[in-house]
């Protein structure tokens, strides 16, 4: 008998990546198959993101452009899920008829009941509040080599500019053993690098045992992992980034010396107004501790927040010319329903947000290019991710993340299969990436 192929669109960020490789790992078990084109799958997933209004829209299209498979392949079967499916479940069912079922963040668990209801003739819609974390086995979508590892779910922060808590619910940690267990399976079948992920990494464990933050032990317990080579923790928070967090990191080789610190300003009205905990001299100790052990600093910052002024933007430049953050991402503001932000007065208009991102990047391309300049002559590990449509081989040391950062272009004597970790001396350099020469 035939089996029945599926095919998944996985949208947004890695936390929904990995929701949408353990619904993979599910239906394989059920003897489903995975095809990597959608023209040719029976059923479709499109898994969503709903957290700003850019990722709504593609999304929506996303949707759309699945849906016309039924029309001109062999597709029987659409389902949404993930952000924007438990966000907006009724008008998704309304406006778009050619959805089969609808299941949210919450209700993964209920994967096989959504099949068996839709094939009944239901046109099933799960939005509850079920299971947090899925114990599944995972298809990985990416190179085999390479994973990411939820480690958390939801957030208790609550910025006034976010809807994750909206959709995700409040903070919930992974138990420490099934994280553990499945950094040790995801090593067996040849996974040597794992970056952690979570809305707040570094307050992991506080709603498990004494309540103080487990990031640390949990580190340590997946550096003794035979097998892992690189381990990388993203998304902290400056409050919860104790200085234990730090020496961690910087003492355990297998860790990289990176901190992926999202701040979104240095403004300290501006602070309050998004509700971030902390102020500007908490962040700036924060960021001295991280210098003093060694430690690469990664950033991310909003432009355009309500009631920004002139002098708060010419605050954050001046911050960045200080900081010299070694990466440094932006957004603009972007209102979202349910957040006070969106009925805030003085709403920045558009042209003023992008003016001021484009100034800020612009300050920060001379800063990476000085930075990465400066590494011109050095020799570093390179794991090797494969070629480009050009031919042109490409990896990423430790001090580059999967997917957020530049890469390290690589000369070299004959082929490298991906997952091959290679020493190469840095001969060249932009704003972004690297060139290196592989060494004998």
């Amino acid at each position: 008998m035939e089996t029945t192929k599926v095919g998944m669109v996985s949208l947004g960020c890695a936390k929904n990546l990995v929701d949408s490789e353990n619904l993979l790992g599910m239906l394989r078990e059920r003897g489903y198959e995975i095809v990597p084109d959608p023209a040719q799958a029976d059923i479709i997933f499109v898994n969503t993101c709903g957290f700003i209004e850019s990722a709504k829209e593609e999304s929506i299209e996303a949707i759309f452009e699945m849906a016309q498979y039924k029309k001109s392949g062999p597709l029987r079967k659409l389902f949404v899920t993930g952000c924007l499916a438990q966000r907006y479940p009724d008008a998704l069912l309304s406006e778009i008829p050619e959805i089969d079922g609808i299941m949210g963040v919450r209700d993964y668990a209920r994967l096989y009941e959504m099949l068996d209801d839709a094939n009944n003739g239901l046109r099933p819609c799960y939005t509850a509040n079920g299971a947090r974390f899925l114990n599944a086995p995972r298809v990985l979508t990416n190179a085999g080599y390479s994973a990411y590892v939820k480690i958390s779910d939801g957030c208790d922060n609550r910025c006034t500019y976010c809807a994750i808590p909206l959709i995700r619910g409040g903070y919930a940690s992974r138990p420490f053993d099934d994280i553990v267990a499945e950094c040790r399976q995801l090593a067996l079948s040849g996974v040597t690098e794992l970056t952690l992920i979570a809305q707040d990494t570094s307050r992991y464990g506080c709603d498990l045992g004494d309540g103080h933050y487990m990031l640390p032990e949990l580190l340590e317990a997946i550096h003794e992992i035979e097998g892992v080579h690189w381990i990388r923790v993203l998304y902290c928070y400056p409050d919860s980034t104790e200085d234990r967090l730090l020496d961690t990191i910087a003492r355990l080789p297998k860790v990289a010396p990176y901190l992926d610190l999202p701040l979104q300003h240095i403004d300290d009205t501006l602070l309050r107004r998004m509700n971030r905990r902390g102020d500007s001299e908490l962040i700036k100790s924060r960021l001295r501790e991280c210098r003093k052990r060694g430690l690469l600093v990664r950033t991310t910052m909003i432009l355009g927040f309500p009631g920004e002024t002139d002098e708060q933007f010419e605050t954050l430049l001046n911050f960045v010319r200080e900081q010299r953050f070694d990466r440094l991402g932006a957004f603009t503001y972007s209102p979202e329903d349910g957040t006070p932000a969106a009925k805030m007065p003085d709403q920045v208009p558009e042209e003023i947000k992008q003016s001021r991102m484009d100034q800020l990047m612009m300050l920060q391309q001379g800063i990476s290019m000085e930075i990465n300049e400066a590494r011109i002559g050095t020799v570093c590990e390179v794991l090797v991710d494969g070629r480009d449509e050009e031919g042109r081989l490409y990896g990423r040391s430790i001090l580059e993340a999967p997917e957020s950062d530049g890469c390290i272009w690589l000369n070299a004597e004959g082929d490298i299969a991906p997952g091959t970790y290679v020493q190469a001396r840095i001969i060249d350099a932009d704003a972004y990436d690297l060139v290196a020469e592989v060494l004998p």
